[in-house]
């Protein structure tokens, strides 16, 4: 294992792109950096911002550019991500956040943008199924066989389907998601930055792949 690394994990909602966040920023003993759960924080919280981000998660939409670049700004800038790295999940989302994370990143470049490829059709299947706990966050999968009411195995609480897990919802995000990333795919890879892993496979062997796409990244 090579220690330390600034990492960038692009692909669908649903393609298992937190988990392998989770899994790689323990390898490389780096933050995981979520504009998601930072975006859900607020809405917990209540901010100004969680009341705005709401109003566009819930309709399926994405935060503006503005916004998220602030957050990420002042993220990076902290001892943990200047010292050891980060790997930055959700971000960037547009060619704008591309550009302007260059220029925050012009003294510590990023290693490694990866893009996580898994169709559309089995994304919408995953996150449709999906389901989480109100109280504690943990996630479960519906087969269409599940108790009513379902209570969370871990503390109890009610299990319920997300307002934006819908598929009308999630279809929205994704048709959102290919509209705006495209011109980043194709930005990184003018520049050419960017590694496609296969990620339509168990997620021991998908991590495999994600950790030797860093290495050969680093070693290059």
């Amino acid at each position: 294992m090579i220690p330390g690394a600034r990492l960038i994990l692009l692909g669908r909602q649903g393609a298992g792109k937190g988990t392998q966040c989770v899994r790689l920023s323990r390898h490389y003993v780096v933050p995981h950096i979520s504009t998601g759960d930072m975006l859900r924080a607020a809405v917990r919280e209540g901010t100004e911002l969680g009341v705005l981000a709401k109003q566009v998660m819930d309709a399926g939409g994405l935060v503006g550019d503005d916004i998220m670049i602030g957050i990420v700004r002042e993220r990076l800038s902290r001892p943990d991500a200047v010292g050891r790295g980060y790997i930055l999940d959700g971000f960037p989302r547009t060619v704008g956040q591309a550009e302007a994370l260059d220029l925050i990143t012009t003294q510590l470049p990023i290693d490694a943008v990866l893009d996580l490829d898994v169709p559309r059709d089995l994304v919408l299947q995953r996150i449709s199924s999906r389901r989480v706990c109100r109280d504690c966050g943990t996630n479960y999968v519906a087969d269409g066989h599940d108790k009513q009411p379902w209570i969370c195995e871990v503390c109890g609480g009610d299990v319920t389907q997300r307002d934006d897990d819908t598929p009308e919802a999630v279809n929205r995000r994704l048709d959102l998601y290919e509209e705006q990333t495209s011109p980043l795919i194709a930005y990184y890879q003018r520049q050419d930055r960017l590694i496609v892993v296969d990620g339509v496979a168990s997620p021991d062997v998908v991590f495999a792949r994600l950790v030797e796409a860093v290495d050969g990244a680093k070693r290059g």
